[in-house]
């Protein structure tokens, strides 16, 4: 199957070369269930490398399930390169005007109101939106402005994104962070849903941490993968040891074990029931498992409601040399642009 990559530039007067100033990027397949359906990937965290896992992922829906898929990136706008420390400029955000899916993973970004705009009312349309890892706390605006409960934390809307519309926000890091990695275990009561098709225990992995989340979880929400937190950063590891503290009490950090991943059905602003599906985890690594793939794959069919089509031996291969690097503050690749995350990975 045929993978098309539009080349969309948004040009300015005086640029040399469409290709030294394209902001974003549009795959685009040709065959497969997905065909008619325009996914939007919003990258823009500092720290996990959405920028390098985001368009891994919307090639494989793109080559393999014929999806069109757009994703759009934090850039500085004097050089038109990648950076995630750029959190007010995410060019592209109209993209959102004809998409029928909304993928987020962002942190603390602080949009102008002209982009925040078209994120807002895609949202409050009642279409199907999936929030990964750090979109708990994907917005942080400051109080004097239009979009302001929409942050992680304010007195307008509590939780902002994270909370009302994917079910939780950012509480803490409840594995540890850098060197103890997580393994997906599928919760019992909904091991038959549609998402966790051709999945089993162990299959979705990251080497990010678990979050912490407050249980239950709010009404709507449906866990469906629970986060094991193991000994060290290798898939291969086994559960964490349950730790003695300096006044003798014991803390498992397995037991309970924190919802990973779930769906939620809420009524939107617009009174369409709505489906979203959250997961904390998401770092680029992550995808080089493929039950992390399959993970995601599956759940942009069932916000679709095309989850009749699953197939749990659906091809979810990578796409090119996928090499993503370790996640990290400070720690992503410099002087890229958009078109080098194809280059890289054809």
């Amino acid at each position: 199957m045929k993978l098309i990559v539009l080349i969309t530039a948004l040009l300015v007067q005086g640029a040399p070369d469409p290709l030294d100033s394209e902001p974003w990027l549009t795959f685009a397949g040709d065959k497969g269930p997905g065909v008619g359906k325009h996914i939007v990937f919003v990258t823009g965290d500092e720290e996990y490398r959405s920028e390098q896992g985001m368009p891994q992922v919307a090639q494989i829906l793109a080559k393999h399930h014929g999806f069109r898929c757009t994703v759009l990136f934090s850039i500085d706008e004097e050089s038109g390169c990648i950076d995630p420390q750029v959190n007010d400029n995410i060019p592209g955000l109209e993209a959102l005007d004809d998409a029928d899916l909304l993928v987020l993973f962002t942190r603390f970004r602080n949009l102008p109101d002209e982009q925040m705009k078209h994120i807002v009312d895609f949202v409050e349309s009642g279409k199907p939106v999936i929030g990964l890892r750090t979109a708990t706390h994907a917005f942080d605006i400051p109080g004097d402005r239009e979009f302001h409960r929409w942050s992680w934390r304010n007195g307008k809307w509590d939780g902002g994104f994270g909370r009302q519309i994917m079910g939780e926000t950012w509480v803490n890091h409840h594995g540890g962070h850098g060197w103890q990695s997580s393994s997906g275990i599928i919760v019992e009561a909904a091991s038959k849903h549609a998402i966790l098709k051709g999945i089993k225990d162990g299959d979705v992995w990251d080497p990010s941490d678990v979050y912490t989340v407050r249980l239950p979880l709010p009404k709507g929400c449906e866990p469906l993968l629970l986060g094991r937190v193991l000994s060290g950063m290798s898939p291969d590891d086994g559960p964490c040891e349950a730790e003695t503290r300096d006044d003798g009490t014991v803390f498992d950090k397995n037991n309970p074990m924190m919802p990973i991943a779930w769906t939620n059905v809420r009524k939107a602003k617009s009174g369409k029931k709505q489906r979203v599906f959250s997961s904390t985890f998401g770092a680029s690594r992550s995808f080089t498992r493929e039950g992390s793939r399959r993970l995601l794959v599956n759940a942009c069919y069932w916000c679709l409601a095309i989850e009749d089509q699953i197939d749990a031996k659906s091809k979810v291969d990578i796409v090119g040399d996928y090499q993503p690097t370790k996640f990290g503050f400070g720690k992503h690749i410099p002087d890229q642009k958009p078109m080098d995350m194809v280059i890289k990975a054809q």
